[in-house]
């Protein structure tokens, strides 16, 4: 079998350190792997299973020799080391914002439009995670009926923000049992015991980049042009997970045991009915793990028969971030 190599951009992060673990778990078939991250962290240990890898920085000839790059940095630094990485003739499979709408970068999601990925131009970029456990809930029924509306609220974890989001509620917790004041600088406010409906930067049309990515990216996933999204983006004190509720206006009627039916056939997706006798999912039913559980199916009594309601959970750490963009790599190397 061949063997690929493999270098993660940006390895010491929650999103790096969980590519690292899904690469072994998944039994990829790695050649040579590399660890790379900032000058302050070179020279700290990693593990990809039982490989120990020693961290080196990053820089523009880091990547020569490599078939993939998967980045889990800033948009700052993907667009930084975008050139060098395709000029070493490397695939970069991008965690971050940077090149998501780019016409010329496809957005993918294996399950849903694996064909995307093979026009790719050296560059592919992973979804946002809120988008992906959405689009991936709602994949089955996307095929069989258009949808031309969505409203969704996401109540999403602080681990979105990334190990100091974990941090900042963890301190909050040891504060509220042993004393002490409680400070935020990740957050805007308090997370303990609160929900901000406020992620991402505010834009003038009232919405925030967070929101405004469930339409801009949904719309190009599920090549649908005209799809308009209403959302609004929650972050609650859980540590992983996300969770969204869904109202879908579609093109023509669909009954809830034909919605339920599509959840439960889309690959990736479990349509929840017995959870300890519950028809829903929970952030930790779904938490370490690469399915996207799918509940409370119901009519939208707003839209009737053209409506469906539904609620949903997945890891955005796994399948939202990190196994998305292996998934893309096996994708790819399935037809080499």
């Amino acid at each position: 079998m061949k063997k690929w190599n493999i270098a993660i951009l940006g390895a010491t992060g929650a999103v790096g350190q969980e590519m690292l673990k899904v690469l072994a778990e998944r039994k990829f078939p790695v050649g040579e792997l590399k660890a790379l991250a900032s000058k302050s962290s070179a020279g700290k240990t990693v593990y990809s299973g039982e490989r120990q890898l020693i961290i080196e920085e990053a820089t523009a000839e880091s990547f020569k020799g490599m078939d993939f790059v998967l980045g889990a940095v800033s948009n700052e630094m993907a667009k930084k080391f975008a050139p060098a990485i395709v000029e070493a003739g490397a695939v970069f499979i991008d965690n971050s914002s940077a090149f998501r709408l780019d016409k010329d970068v496809p957005l993918v999601v294996p399950q849903i439009n694996p064909d995307d990925a093979f026009a790719n131009k050296g560059i592919i970029a992973n979804p946002n995670c809120s988008t992906i456990v959405t689009l991936m809930a709602i994949s089955g029924i996307a095929r069989i009926r258009k949808i031309e509306t969505m409203v969704a609220c996401t109540y999403q974890a602080v681990s979105g923000a990334g190990r100091e989001g974990i941090e900042e509620l963890e301190n909050q917790i040891k504060c509220e049992v042993l004393g002490g004041e409680k400070t935020h600088k990740v957050f805007p406010t308090q997370i303990l015991s609160n929900a901000i409906p406020c992620i991402g930067s505010a834009l003038d049309n009232g919405y925030t980049t967070e929101e405004m990515k469930m339409q801009n990216e949904g719309r190009k996933i599920l090549h649908l042009p005209d799809m308009n999204v209403c959302c609004t983006c929650v972050r609650i004190p859980v540590m992983r997970s996300h969770s969204i509720s869904v109202q879908l206006k579609l093109d023509s009627a669909l009954s809830v045991e034909e919605a339920k039916a599509a959840i439960a056939s889309a690959p990736g997706c479990v349509l929840a009915s017995d959870l300890d006798g519950r028809d829903y999912p929970t952030p930790l039913d779904t938490s370490d793990q690469d399915l996207v559980f799918v509940g409370r199916v119901r009519r939208d009594l707003i839209n009737g028969d053209k409506g469906i309601a539904l609620w949903c959970c997945g890891d955005q750490i796994r399948k939202g971030a990190a196994t998305n963009c292996i998934e893309i790599a096996e994708l790819l190397i399935s037809k080499a």
